[in-house]
């Protein structure tokens, strides 16, 4: 089956034909005429398998007749990373050259005045990662309740990247009625979830369902200590004739360290990623597909989606902690049937790791060894469960030995004090300790000061008279008595009449003021 068959334009084939593509992949040949007939479309594909134009082409199909309006974008393509998103922008250049579709790229690492200007003019395909296009949202310079078409593209990797809450958001404030176009390498369950709330009785594509790695790249391992990884790799990229390679480590912080010791060692290297701008990320990725340097150290921001050709080597300087990372790392190379090599630097203490990645791929890594680093074995202790760190017992052993209470963990030597009771020890404690009495001024040799006798006297009064009523009045325990079975009586109303006569005249007691004694003349009525 070729292009022609999948009901795309006279146009667009030709654009394709120029690319150089003549037969379509499995996952565009599922995809496209699915996407063409408006369907929602659930599309599970392996990197490298050719699904960004598996959802590009039927796009510029569908969005060739239209007009975009300021500010109003017709379809939104949402990518996790900057070079994603930078090169499904590539890919519509590329196809939609014979078509005029506006386009607008919204990344991070650059200026906002320039995306505006393009948003204001009116686009048909806006590209964008989720944090730079709700910096735009919050601002008021975009308005989606026109979007058409919605495309979460690699949603795994948005969820490992903490992107799902955006994506949530943003879905949030588009149109119900819209055609949502959902891709991804792996189907975990949270991407189940967000499938079933995001598309509506989609078209599920399924192609490369197991994680595989390509036949073309020849895999190897070498286990050295953690303090030899360094002279590892040098040892692996001089013995190997190596062209071009991507060397991928877990941590950023590391990355700048590395390339700086390849550099010492008379190596061509450059570092990429995430923390660094824009337009260094952009620059740094032409010099290494226009072969000025030959060693791109890198994050994993880079195992997605670059499409580089004749990449000869993948070295893997730590081993991914997630599986599915590795079979996108040495993606990289072997590609359009070429050959490659990957090698992978593993510590005695990844051996979960290692277990991991080979019961994905299905075969074991083969190990090899360096003649500048002795080599090392896998702890496999730490393999299926948790590790026991110091000898510890296993979880039924503890369980059989009874617990040990407060009293038995003592040490052995402590003597046994005598039981009292607080009434006995707390005399001791007084005998020992003298009270302390509060001396006069007269005692301490002070004066005192000289005050009105008759307000301090009655205030000193009321103050020693207020910590008589504070002290606690001697009580006499009784035993209780059960007032169940006594009679209930009859309890007298708060105010009974006879209050009025003990309280006087309105109840002022003996003080009537005096305008209550007037006498008062009443007028007689005619």
């Amino acid at each position: 089956m070729g292009f022609s068959d999948l009901g795309l334009s006279p146009d667009l084939l030709r654009a394709i034909e120029d690319a150089g593509y003549t037969t379509p992949t499995p996952i565009q040949e599922q995809a496209i005429p699915q996407v063409l007939m408006g369907r929602d479309v659930m599309g599970i594909a392996q990197t490298g398998t050719g699904k960004t134009a598996g959802f590009t082409l039927p796009m510029i199909e569908i969005l060739g007749k239209g007009r975009a309006k300021a500010r109003m974008p017709r379809s939104l393509i949402l990518e996790p990373t900057r070079e994603l998103a930078a090169q499904v922008s590539e890919s519509f250049e590329k196809y939609g050259k014979h078509h005029k579709l506006n386009m607008a790229l919204l990344i991070g690492g650059v200026s906002f005045a320039e995306q505006e200007k393009k948003i204001d003019r009116g686009v048909d395909v806006l590209i964008a990662t989720p944090g730079r296009l709700l910096d735009h949202f919050g601002r008021g310079k975009i308005l989606l309740q026109d979007v058409k078409i919605l495309v979460i593209d690699e949603a795994d990797r948005m969820l490992d990247m903490g992107f799902i809450p955006d994506i949530e958001r943003i879905v949030g404030v588009l149109p119900k009625i819209r055609q949502t176009l959902f891709f991804s390498a792996t189907m975990a369950p949270e991407i189940r979830k967000l499938s079933d709330k995001f598309l509506i009785n989609p078209k599920q594509i399924s192609v490369d369902k197991k994680a595989s790695t390509a036949e073309t790249v020849v895999q190897n391992l070498v286990v050295v200590n953690s303090k030899a990884k360094r002279e590892a790799l040098r040892s692996l990229i001089r013995s190997e004739n190596v062209k071009n390679a991507f060397i991928f480590c877990n941590r950023k912080r590391d990355i700048g360290t590395l390339q700086k010791y390849l550099a010492q060692n008379g190596f061509s290297a450059v570092a990429l990623h995430g923390d660094m701008t824009q337009p260094a990320r952009t620059e740094t990725l032409a010099r290494f597909k226009n072969n000025e340097v030959s060693l791109l150290v890198c994050s994993d921001v880079a195992a997605r989606g670059l499409d580089i050709q004749a990449v000869s080597h993948v070295f893997n300087f730590d081993v991914p902690s997630n599986a599915e990372d590795y079979v996108h790392r040495i993606g990289r190379t072997g590609r359009a049937g070429m050959t490659g090599r990957a090698y992978t630097i593993a510590t005695p203490e990844e051996a979960k790791y290692v277990a991991a990645i080979e019961s994905l791929i299905g075969n074991p890594i083969p190990r090899i060894t360096t003649d500048d680093v002795d080599a090392e074995e896998l702890d496999m202790s730490d393999v299926g469960g948790k590790r026991r760190r110091g000898g510890r017992k296993g979880k039924a052993e503890e369980t059989a030995k009874p617990a040990r209470s407060r009293a038995a963990a003592a040490p052995e030597t402590m003597p046994e004090a005598p039981a009292e009771s607080p009434a006995q020890t707390q005399p001791e404690a007084d005998e020992a300790k003298p009270a302390r009495t509060r001396r006069s001024r007269s005692e301490r040799g002070e004066r005192a000061p000289a005050r009105d006798s008759g307000r301090d006297q009655g205030r000193d009064q009321g103050r020693d008279q207020g910590q008589r009523d504070k002290a606690p009045a001697p009580t006499k325990h009784e035993p209780i008595r059960d007032r169940r079975d006594e009679p209930k009586r009859d309890r007298a109303p708060r105010f009974s009449d006879d209050d009025a006569a003990d309280t006087g005249s309105g109840g002022f007691g003996d003080d009537v003021p005096a305008f209550l004694l007037r006498t008062v003349k009443l007028k007689k009525s005619a």
